[in-house]
């Protein structure tokens, strides 16, 4: 009996069946997987290691089907997360086409596609068109959107990881959704290379999530990746997050190869990074940076020199994670801990591009804890251990802006698009009442704001119909829709207006007045936070919070386990350097390892002040978060703190008072009273407000022929914030920013698991000096007592200074 796959391969035109052969290629068996599925209808969900041919694959059928019936009309939606992803796409997709010799169009559309070529693709489109969620949540707002769509046969959604369990998975599901009722047939298939809960993706990715909806293609296996770990001359540093100190190293090995990129986990970590391997280019060869903050021409000028081979090294960011394909890439090197098994997979998986062939990849880790997290990496990578996908409820304002863009289309009944919404997973347990909240904040802006017309957007007909109340909100919403929010820097100054420099809002969001920070050298006190500046003035206060705050990455849990496990098992540690051996046999000497789950807390007095040091792996977020409240709560108890530093691994707290109650400070209503008093009276509530309002369309970014500032975005959020909190707490929005400031910007969750377990797990060991696993932390403080332009000696000097008291054996 013939199978579904033998069928699929017998049935391959001959046009595609001569191009593998003249390759001297045969289909892999998940690509025949695919277009057997696609044969047979069904939606297809496809995991398999980068350089396998997903992208192919998941084409597969859409170019049988064109070959053999074809079309004038769009036949193929392709959705990727980055538009030079796209790009590449359509570079590689119109090799085999070119090469077959049919008659197959493919065309992209994204923000950067001319705007004459985007009113002809609605007119008369390609058969196969590659975007981007919001470019295809813009092309949903046009009536024309029904008869461009109504004979649509497939979405692929590349890279799905880097969507579903974000706000740009709401969109794009929403939009699926949608398509779906247009053309009911649709076939739906995704892509990627690192997926661990892969029935939560085909949940995610099925009509009404219906697991069984959806076929699962497994790829094959491909070779091992080869990784090591970078080593430096002499002894892995105590402290630091970024490798910078084994630049000669990694130039070395960049002449080594053909083509290398090297990954870091910031931009500015990238621009540091870069300027470090300049200095000690001996040879002067040609390499670039690429990150998400330079110019687009800038990017598309490295994208092109990568690809014709003209670079020797790259170094980037996360914005070169996923897809791109630079086949003369040999080796990647990862500056810092990698944060997670998946993202190093996915990293890795930009050397060599190819199945066969294994990856060639070298972690260079920053401090003696990366170390353990980089082995603990390649042990996750080994064992084929993921990290873990966390899906979420849909969030309101996506929600909002979506119904917009389908009242911009048509109007509709409210019954109607609330059963579509609920087809898509996020939102399939969305509430009626919810979603009338929904309209009724689009059709008058909520109690608050009714009287003003500019937020009345949606109207509804006596029959019941919703509809858009004035046609130039339909021009609005398509200049002002969008999930990416653009962060804002602040002046930080004095009251006299001397400026100082500037700081990401992010870390200024998290201030009050009163508080204090290190910044240019100085200790400064916060006066007050407005929509451009920081007021400061100079303080003879100790600086109680770091400013290196910035949008890290934070630990995986799975790592932090693996971790915690080479700490309470010394069996492992042959594997380790002799100084990292030695670090944690002195640690066991002279206090405790922790077990798995245990939470160790050690006190101990150093230089006239007492430290608390709390070693629970929760990630820098998490740890940060905690810092802010512990220290408040220390206030409280009147122990007079004077400061807190945080790493991935542990939070170390420091005042004039000894702390010996520490379970006092660890107890879960931490986040009912300080929680909601800091994320109040901080400005974290406010900034995730003029996201998701201008997300919902409340606040708009564009104007015709003018474009707002930030600065002029904030403003405008910023004054209906505060009438909202004082007039209409419970609006939609003010509900949708609390859960962003709960999730995203405190990693709430993570912090209430350690708090819930603190009670039960906690080891508090008192000690009359800093211990050896202590050593990492609290040369942090030193850090951030530094200049940014002063030399790193001081800071090494002291670090050497505090390890050897750390590690002496009375």
């Amino acid at each position: 009996m013939t199978t579904m796959r033998e069928q699929a391969v017998s049935d391959l035109p001959p046009q595609l069946d001569d191009w593998f052969a003249t390759r001297g290629w045969r289909p892999r068996r998940h690509q025949t997987d695919m277009l057997a599925q696609g044969r047979a209808g069904h939606h297809a969900l496809l995991v398999a290691a980068t350089g396998a041919g997903k992208t192919l694959a998941g084409f597969l059928p859409t170019l049988a089907e064109l070959i053999e019936e074809p079309t004038s009309g769009l036949h193929t939606l392709y959705v990727s997360p980055l538009k030079a992803l796209a790009v590449d796409v359509q570079r590689n997709l119109l090799t085999p086409i070119e090469e077959m010799g049919v008659d197959i169009r493919v065309e992209t559309r994204t923000g950067d596609t001319p705007s004459d070529r985007k009113a002809r693709q609605r007119v008369k489109p390609p058969q196969i068109l590659l975007t981007t969620p919001e470019s295809l949540s813009l092309l949903l707002s046009y009536p024309d959107s029904i008869t461009m769509f109504e004979g649509i046969r497939t979405i692929v959604i590349d890279e799905v990881h880097a969507f579903a369990t974000g706000k740009r998975g709401d969109l794009l599901s929403l939009c699926m959704a949608r398509l779906q009722t247009i053309s009911p047939g649709m076939r739906r298939v995704a892509l990627s290379a690192t997926v661990a809960d892969a029935d939560g993706y085909r949940a995610w990715l099925a009509p009404d999530g219906d697991i069984d909806q959806v076929a699962m293609v497994q790829g094959e296996a491909g070779a091992d990746p080869d990784i090591a770990i970078l080593l430096p001359e002499g002894r892995i540093p105590w402290s630091g997050h970024s490798g910078r100190y084994a630049a000669e190293q990694v130039m070395a090995e960049i002449e080594k190869h053909a083509t290398t990129i090297v990954f870091c986990n910031t931009r500015s970590l990238a621009e540091l990074i870069f300027q470090d391997l300049w200095k000690v280019n001996a040879n002067t060869l040609p390499i670039g940076v690429h990150h998400g903050s330079l110019a687009r021409e800038a990017r598309r000028k490295v994208e092109g020199a990568m690809a014709e081979g003209k670079l020797r090294a790259l170094v980037a960011t996360a914005s070169l994670d996923l897809g791109v394909d630079w086949g003369n890439v040999d080796c990647v090197i990862q500056m810092g801990a990698p944060k997670g098994s998946s993202r190093l997979l996915q990293r890795i998986g930009r050397a060599n591009h190819r199945l066969d062939e294994a990856s060639k990849a070298i972690l260079v880790p920053g401090n003696r804890f990366e170390y353990l997290e980089a082995r603990a990496a390649l042990d996750a990578v080994e064992a084929g251990e993921l990290d873990p996908d966390l899906f979420r409820v849909g969030a309101l304002d996506v929600l909002a802006q979506h119904v917009m863009a389908c009242a911009c289309a048509a109007p509709f009944r409210e019954e109607d698009l609330l059963d579509e919404v609920r087809s898509a997973l996020p939102y399939s347990a969305l509430p009626a009442e919810t979603f009338s909240r929904v309209l009724g904040f689009i059709s008058d802006g909520g109690y608050a704001l009714k009287a003003y017309d500019r937020f009345k957007r949606l109207t509804q007909d006596a029959d019941g119909t919703w509809r858009i109340s004035h046609p130039k909100c339909i021009g609005q919403h398509r200049l002002n829709a969008g999930i990416i929010v653009e962060a804002t820097m602040l002046n930080v100054r004095f009251g006299n207006g001397r400026a100082l420099g500037r700081v990401e809002e992010g870390f200024a969001a998290q201030l009050s007045p009163g508080d204090t920070f290190f910044f240019a050298g100085l200790s400064l006190e916060v006066i007050k936070m407005d929509t451009e500046d920081l007021v400061v003035r100079a303080t003879s206060k100790p600086a109680r919070i770091p400013t290196y705050g910035g949008s890290r990455m934070p630990l995986s849990t799975n790592l932090a386990d693996r971790v915690r496990g080479f700490l309470a098992h010394p069996g492992e540690w042959a594997r380790f350097p002799d100084d990292v051996r030695e670090w944690l046999e002195y640690q066991r000497l002279r206090s405790v390892l922790p077990e798995p789950g245990q939470l160790l807390v050690e006190t101990f007095p150093r230089e006239g002040r007492h430290y608390m040091v709390a070693y629970s792996f929760e990630g820098w977020n998490a740890h940060q978060s905690l810092g802010m409240l512990i220290t408040r709560r220390m206030e409280t108890q009147g122990l007079k703190p004077l400061g807190f530093v945080a790493n991935d691994y542990a939070l170390a707290v420091y005042g004039i008072d000894k702390i010996t109650d520490p379970a006092s400070l660890f107890s879960a209503d931490i986040l009912e009273h300080e929680f909601v008093d800091w994320v109040q009276q901080s400005h974290l509530l406010k900034r995730a407000f003029r996201e998701v309002a201008v997300i919902g369309g409340l606040v708009e970014r564009q104007h015709p022929g003018k474009r707002k500032t930030g600065r002029q975005v904030t403003f405008s959020t910023d004054l209906i914030y505060d009438v909202l909190r004082k007039y209409e707490p419970t609006h939609l929005l003010l509900e949708a920013a609390w859960a962003d400031a709960r999730a995203r910007m405190t990693d709430v969750g993570r912090l209430a698991g350690l708090l819930d377990r603190a009670a039960e797990t906690m080891l508090h060991v008192d000690l009359e000096r800093v211990t050896p696993l202590a050593v990492p932390i609290l040369t942090l403080i030193g850090r951030e007592k530094v200049a940014t332009n002063t030399s790193d000696d001081a800071l090494l000097i002291e670090a050497e200074a505090l390890a050897a008291e750390a590690m002496r054996i009375d």
